[in-house]
């Protein structure tokens, strides 16, 4: 049995996503996330029928969104982020998502072909607010190899 790499990151919007405050990163979207799905190592991302997850409850907040994906490694999720395409949207975050006074970003292994629901990601999220990085959930900053569940729990 294989595994992939599960990740997510929700930001806390500065305004509503429908306004003109969002608009240059409602735009990009369509671009960011066709360039995640060109990316090597990409697996999945979640998104609703319009194409992108920006409807997407997580943690019950309406100013929070999500964006979860999965792919084949820590490394190619690295070389997603740190892409061009990629980095010219992050380049502006402040302009439309507040400074996180918490961890927005968890990772953790998940067995070959499994797709992570929202739930399971507000659980590894609040996990590694609680424990720091851990097999469990961790961080591109602190990786742990694939193991088990039953190892980790």
């Amino acid at each position: 049995m294989g595994y992939e790499l599960a990740q997510v990151n929700i930001s806390r919007l500065l305004a509503p996503i429908d306004s003109p405050l969002l608009a240059d990163f409602v735009a990009a979207l369509d671009s960011v996330n066709a360039a995640a799905e060109e990316a090597p190592g990409f697996r999945w991302r979640l998104q609703t029928e319009d194409n992108n997850a920006t409807a997407v409850r997580v943690f019950d907040d309406d100013w929070l969104i999500v964006n979860m994906s999965v792919w084949t490694s820590p490394e190619a999720l690295t070389a997603y982020i740190y892409d061009d395409a990629h980095r010219a949207i992050l380049r502006d975050r402040r302009k439309w998502f507040a400074k996180p006074d918490a961890a927005m970003t968890a990772l953790w292994w998940v067995t070959e072909g499994h797709r992570p629901t929202v739930a399971e990601a507000e659980e590894r999220l609040v996990r590694l607010r609680a424990n720091g990085p851990t097999a469990y959930s961790f961080t591109l900053r602190e990786t742990f190899a694939p193991v088990a569940e039953r190892n980790i729990l």
